[in-house]
């Protein structure tokens, strides 16, 4: 069996591919100083309530974003399934596609196996959109290839930094208010960071077509796609495990090297 691990800056996600068939996932946030014998007893006791071991998996596929904690990753991987992780981020790795751009080794490990991933399952040319710490938009021409895309900040980093700037705002959860004028400070500020966002995507995903010159096919990923893919029209296909499938993707296009 397959082991992807999704390491990004806010959480962590691993799952177990059985054949091309996603078994189980689990997440977590993202502790940097967490070692391998944590994460170790961490999967132990989630992986049996699947009717998994350890010794179960037997190759493990990473894009890892947060290079402080590639060592206990590897560890990890080395001491306790006895397997060779195959990294994203090596430049030995097959991806299947090419990456278009001014200096293609800057590229996150997730935008690129979000690439591979939309690629092979929806028609190009396509917009990934993560929702993640940062909010990305990938833009993939009709060939696969990786063409270039938008950064901009995350919404739950948006938030914090509206709370720590302003005294008097108070620290509020993501959700969507019924009405775009708020009658209160709470649902002013979740209209202005809610419907904000909404306009960010569809300002953006406009733009985007326009100067690629052509129609984009947009999905959505992260752990806010959900809520903004019911919000706008302009998002049209919410894929919650894009980047696991991207992951299981690459992992079986290096598999015979």
């Amino acid at each position: 069996m397959l082991l992807a691990i999704d390491s990004g800056n806010t959480n962590i996600v691993f799952a177990v591919f059985d054949g091309d068939a996603l078994r189980a996932s689990w997440r977590s946030s993202h502790d940097i100083h967490r070692t391998a014998d944590e994460y170790a007893v961490w999967l132990t006791q989630l992986m049996s309530l699947d009717s998994l071991t350890l010794k179960d998996i037997t190759s493990v596929v990473i894009a890892n974003v947060v290079p402080s904690t590639h060592h206990c990753l590897d560890t990890l991987c080395r001491r306790y399934f006895d397997v060779s992780p195959l990294l994203v981020s090596d430049p030995k790795t097959v991806l299947g596609i090419k990456v278009l751009i001014d200096r293609p080794d800057e590229v996150g490990a997730d935008r690129l196996v979000n690439a591979v991933a939309v690629h092979d399952r929806y028609k190009g040319p396509i917009i990934a959109m993560d929702f993640g710490t940062a909010t990305t938009l990938d833009v993939i021409d009709g060939e696969g290839n990786y063409c270039g895309g938008v950064i901009a900040p995350g919404l739950d980093l948006s938030l914090e930094a509206l709370y720590m700037a302003a005294a008097k705002l108070p620290r509020i959860a993501v959700d969507r208010p019924k009405r775009v004028i708020g009658t209160s400070t709470v649902t002013a500020m979740q209209s202005g960071v809610f419907w904000g966002y909404v306009s960010l995507i569809e300002g953006l995903v406009t733009r985007i077509g326009e100067e690629f010159g052509a129609e984009m096919t947009v999905v959505a990923t992260g752990g806010l796609s959900g809520l903004f893919s019911k919000a706008s029209d302009c998002i049209d296909h919410h894929d919650p495990e894009l980047t696991l499938r991207g992951l299981y993707i690459i992992n079986q296009l290096n598999a015979s090297k």
